[in-house]
């Protein structure tokens, strides 16, 4: 929170992006709400906390571009209440630390193996967001096995020639990077107006060229919104108790 009790805007973005931001406020005499504080990222992780990982790299543009990825940290498996409470564990702390995986010693002598208690594993999501780019290896690193990848789709596959002129992707490069990532689903954004309804190449066709290489491609669209499920326990397992 800022001095003014007002919640803080923080931007993250390669090394001129405060510059920008900056000359964008004073030439259009925009006001913000709200103190803003930019952050510049350089390759490697910029954000950690218990949750999330959030990890940079650089892509490859015009100008610096810098795509990020989102990793959500592992989570110990759904705990078996009923499951302890058949073995006579008595709730409390004990619990907490059964919840962690732990090994437990009960009162009576029996030890308990905390992840017997525990359903499977389960495992953290992971966003890719690929900004303004040509097709890149970093781009690919960004996406390995994400859950979601959004990248830019500025042309379409017949417009490659543009693309690698002005070092933005088409829809092609997109889906190609996310079966290179092994991805689960793509999303497409940042599309050239070229293509509006009536013209000879429509987004339509932006997203028939991406489907033929990578089937699962979505678009995004003003208040696209897409949720991310995380992965559920499996069946349950047997306890081992030893004296």
């Amino acid at each position: 929170m800022a001095g003014t009790g007002q919640q803080q805007i923080d931007i993250y973005g390669p090394t001129e992006l405060g510059k920008y931001l900056e000359a964008c406020r004073r030439y259009s005499k925009t006001q913000s709400s709200y103190p803003i504080k930019v952050h510049v990222t350089e390759p490697g992780i910029v954000y950690e906390d218990s949750d999330y990982t959030v990890i940079c790299q650089r892509l490859k543009h015009r100008i610096p571009a810098h795509g990020y990825r989102i990793v959500e940290k592992d989570r110990t498996g759904h705990f078996d209440v009923k499951k302890a409470a058949n073995l006579g564990i008595p709730p409390g702390p004990i619990y907490g630390q059964l919840k962690q995986g732990k090994v437990v010693t009960l009162a009576d002598g029996r030890k308990v193996n905390g992840a017997d208690l525990c359903g499977p594993t389960i495992v953290g999501r992971k966003l890719a967001y690929c900004t303004d780019t040509v097709f890149c290896e970093s781009a690919i690193e960004l996406a390995e096995n994400a859950d979601v990848l959004i990248h830019e789709a500025t042309f379409s596959h017949q417009d490659a020639g543009l693309a690698y002129q002005r070092m933005h992707s088409t829809s092609t490069m997109a889906a190609q990077v996310a079966l290179e990532a092994q991805a689960k689903q793509l999303i497409m954004t940042h599309f050239s107006p070229r293509y509006a309804p009536g013209n000879d190449i429509e987004l339509s066709d932006l997203l028939t060229e991406a489907q033929a290489i990578f089937p699962k491609t979505l678009m995004a669209k003003d208040f696209f919104t897409y949720d991310i499920k995380r992965g559920s326990d499996q069946a349950s397992k047997p306890v081992k108790v030893s004296a």
